[in-house]
C-alpha cells in the first residue's frame, strides 16, 4: 500500500540527509483494508511502514488468506474457473478514500506467475483488475477487484477416470453384441456392473462437490 501525507514531510538536508525512516504501523494513520471474499487467513508480524521525506508512505503486509469462490464444473475436468479477490475499505466512503492500482494487469500477471505453484492441479492463465464503486448502506465505497482465471490440468483425471469409464462401456458393448452364449453374457454383464459400481465410488471421491450443477461426466 502507498499513500501520501502532506503533513509528514521534512527536508533531508536539515536531518543529516535522512530521506527515509521506518516506523511502527500504529505511529501514523494507515488505510484499513478488507478482503470481501476472505474466509480465513493468517496475518504477518511485519507491523512497520516506510516514510519518505516527501510524505509518501509505503506499507507491505504479506499474509496468507483462504477465499470463497463459486465453481462451475460442468466441463470437468476441462474446466476453467474465475475467482475474485476484492479489496475495499468500508470505513471511509469514496469521497475520503479512493483506491488505485499502481501496476498494470500485465505486470501483475507476470509477478503472479512467478509466485504461483506450477506443480499443482491448477494452471494460472489470466489476471485482470477492475476498479469500481460499490454502494452499501446509502454510501459509496472504492473497491478494487482482482479476477483470477485458472485452468485445471486434466491429465490425472483422463488416466484415472475417463479412460477406465470408456473401457468399461466398450467392453459392455462388445459383450452385448458378441457371439458368446447367453449365460456367458450374463456373467460378463455382472462383472461389468461390479466394475462400474467400484468406479462410481471412486468417481464420487474425485469429482468436486462445491458446485450447483454436477459435471457432465457425473450425469451420464
Amino acid at each position: 500500500q502507498e499513500w501520501k501525507n502532506t503533513v509528514a514531510t521534512w527536508d533531508p538536508q536539515d536531518f543529516c540527509n535522512i530521506s527515509k525512516v521506518v516506523l511502527p504501523t500504529d505511529t501514523y494513520w494507515s488505510p484499513p483494508i478488507f478482503i470481501l471474499e476472505r474466509v480465513n487467513g493468517q496475518n504477518s508480524n511485519l507491523d512497520y511502514m516506510a516514510v519518505m521525506h516527501n510524505g509518501s508512505f509505503n506499507s507491505t503486509q504479506p499474509f496468507q488468506v483462504t477465499l470463497t469462490c463459486s465453481l462451475v464444473i460442468l466441463k470437468f475436468p476441462f474446466d476453467t474457473q474465475t475467482c475474485n479477490l476484492s479489496i475495499a475499505s468500508f470505513l471511509y466512503p469514496v469521497t475520503d478514500l479512493v483506491m488505485k492500482t499502481r501496476r498494470t494487469p500485465a505486470e501483475m500477471m507476470k509477478d503472479s506467475q512467478s509466485y504461483f505453484l506450477t506443480d499443482g492441479e491448477w494452471k494460472f492463465t489470466n489476471l485482470s483488475i477492475i476498479e469500481h464503486i460499490e454502494e452499501l448502506d446509502d454510501g459509496e465505497f472504492s473497491v478494487v477487484t482482482y479476477m483470477i482465471s485458472m485452468e485445471r490440468r486434466p491429465t490425472l483425471y483422463i488416466l484415472n477416470l475417463i479412460l477406465p469409464t470408456c473401457a468399461l462401456y466398450l467392453l459392455d458393448m462388445a459383450v452385448l453384441f458378441g457371439p458368446s452364449s447367453l449365460e456367458e453374457k450374463i456373467n460378463f454383464q455382472i462383472a461389468i456392473i461390479l466394475g462400474s459400481s467400484m468406479l462410481a465410488v471412486i468417481l464420487n471421491n474425485i469429482l468436486p462437490t462445491s458446485s450447483n450443477k454436477p459435471p457432465v461426466i457425473g450425469t451420464h
